[in-house]
């Protein structure tokens, strides 16, 4: 008795629901992800085997290079209440459209004095502009005291936390520029903060 034949047939694979879930999760990476800043200098880093994630509020950047200093201090509201009172320390009022923007300035380092002038440039003047670095010195009315301070007192104001500082400094630095930059933290009686640095792989 002759076989049956059964007819061949192609396999198909819906792919709809793969496709789906394949967008959703580049969708997902794409929102959930924190876009990198350009920082106004670069700092090349010195290495370390030590990995610490660095907090996404309650911590503040001392940028040092090219012999000048740069602060930054995590979170919009934060960000906003340092100035106000750095306006009420040094009698300037910024608008609520330099409170804005400042808001979303992530890094600086120019002196009080040119930062409204600052604020007012736009995105890609701002990276072209050489900021000439936050004022430092030793003595109590140093400007990098004074923002160091501000933004301690915000960030305990708002979140009732204290405020974290790391140093993040150019592996080709004079030591000078340093000091002064741990001795305006001392005289706050800030004797404890964390240098960033890359990591460096051990060797076996």
């Amino acid at each position: 008795m002759p076989r049956v034949k059964v007819a061949r047939k192609s396999t198909a694979i819906d792919m709809t629901a793969m496709c789906d879930v394949a967008f959703l999760l580049l969708t997902f990476f794409i929102l959930s992800a924190k876009p990198k800043t350009q920082e106004p200098v670069h700092a090349d880093v010195p290495a370390s085997i030590a990995t610490f994630a660095i907090p996404e509020t309650d911590f503040s950047t001392l940028t040092v290079a090219q012999g000048k200093t740069f602060f930054n201090v995590q979170g919009a509201d934060v960000r906003v209440e340092t100035l106000k009172q750095m306006g009420d320390k040094y009698h300037i009022n910024f608008t609520p459209q330099e409170q804005q923007v400042f808001a979303g300035t992530e890094s600086f380092g120019v002196p009080v004095a040119m930062l409204k002038q600052f604020l007012a440039l736009s995105n890609d003047q701002k990276l072209a502009y050489q900021q000439p670095g936050i004022p430092v010195d030793t003595t109590d009315n140093s400007e990098l005291s004074d923002w160091v301070r501000s933004a301690r007192k915000a960030n305990v104001g708002l979140h009732g936390k204290d405020l974290q500082i790391a140093i993040k400094g150019d592996s080709k630095e004079q030591y000078p520029t340093i000091k002064k930059v741990i001795a305006t933290l001392q005289k706050q009686k800030i004797n404890k903060f964390n240098l960033i640095t890359n990591l460096k792989t051990v060797s076996k």
